[in-house]
């Protein structure tokens, strides 16, 4: 019986590179060499494509930093993937897990593991899926929608109006809608990047221009004071949800450091929290992951506020972390499921899908 031939694809353009090799070395460490053919393939920071030349019986997980060294330069990357059965796109962030590869591999016709088109755009883009999230009635932070030409900001409210703003009068609209401190986030981007917590117009004003390095659209989030929990989701039609687990920053909020570089950040797995507390988190990812038409896997991330213990989503993330201590397959695992075995569901959800 010919084994099946999976194309696993890592690196990229995104600012999460890095995370992308680790994540990516760690699922061909992982994948079962008797049932896959795998082809490893890395994308460098600039776009271009290469074998991985390392066999992959030798692969083993580099860690957030390492480079790629052992490649050859793919002549023709579409005539490659067209030798693969199914790919498995393990990239973080933009031009990887916005929908840009998925419309590749859905005009080679290739199945391919994790959401398709218009669920990873829309949730690799904050502004839209809170759109979504509204709509579907899901509780979030109060937030305003800032946009950036290169030369000034404008307000966009929730009618779509757009209103050019002084720093001054965006500051005067936080005072009013969301009051300080407040997250300042890229639209388009993950693991962190770009965010910061401002307390004051001064701040603020610094946040707003470090954030719009990395995209022209803003988002102004108000601080959520409550524990930082997440939720696993797996399948097509048939959506299974995982236990709860929480994170513990070792910082202020789960900066990009926090999460890869410092030690005393850690997660715990059942988070400890009152059992309706977790049944509502679970309800809530499966009908968020729904009502952006998901598909294959997602993490989706959400926080418990202190007091009042609401359930309060922050976003999904439709290519998650895939290191071995990663929450999405730490997750799977604590409820019996192992990290090879959960890459055979999800290339099952994969060629389940083109069915």
């Amino acid at each position: 019986m010919s084994k099946l031939k999976v194309g696993v694809i890592f690196g990229g353009m995104s600012t999460e590179h890095e995370v992308s090799i680790t994540s990516g070395t760690s699922v061909i460490k992982n994948l079962n060499k008797e049932k896959y053919e795998i082809f490893p393939i890395y994308i460098d920071k600039t776009g271009e494509w290469f074998k991985y030349t390392k066999s992959v019986n030798e692969i083993q997980i580099l860690e957030v930093g390492e480079e790629i060294t052992e490649k050859v330069k793919i002549a023709n990357p579409i005539e490659y993937l067209q030798e693969c059965d199914v790919i498995f796109p393990v990239l973080h962030g933009l031009y990887g897990e916005d929908g840009t590869i998925q419309g590749m591999s859905e005009l080679l016709n290739k199945p391919y593991v994790g959401c398709k088109v218009l669920s990873s755009s829309i949730c690799m883009d904050k502004a839209y899926s809170k759109i979504i999230f509204d709509r579907a009635g899901i509780k979030q932070a109060d937030y305003l929608y800032i946009k950036y030409d290169g030369k000034e900001y404008s307000y966009v409210d929730k009618n779509f109006n757009e209103k050019v703003m002084s720093m001054e009068e965006i500051s005067g609209l936080v005072g009013d809608k969301i009051s300080y401190p407040v997250f300042v986030k890229p639209s388009n981007s993950g693991s962190s990047v770009g965010i910061n917590k401002a307390h004051n117009e001064e701040e603020l004003n610094k946040a707003l221009e470090y954030a719009s390095k990395f995209d022209r659209k803003i988002l102004i989030e108000a601080e959520i004071k409550g524990r930082e929990v997440e939720c696993a989701v797996l399948g097509n039609s048939n959506v299974q949800a995982s236990c709860v687990g929480e994170i513990l920053s070792a910082e202020d909020f789960y900066t990009f450091d926090a999460k890869y570089k410092n030690a005393e950040s850690r997660v715990v797995i059942p988070a400890k929290i009152p059992e309706e507390v977790s049944d509502k988190v679970r309800k809530t990812a499966i009908k968020a992951f729904k009502a952006v038409d998901g598909r294959g896997l997602s993490r989706v991330d959400f926080f418990i506020q202190n007091d009042t213990n609401d359930v309060i989503i922050n976003e999904i993330n439709t290519m998650p972390g895939f290191t071995q201590i990663s929450m999405y397959p730490k997750l799977w695992e604590s409820m019996g499921m192992t990290y090879t075995q959960l890459l055979d569901t999800l290339i099952e959800l994969a060629l389940e899908k083109m069915d």
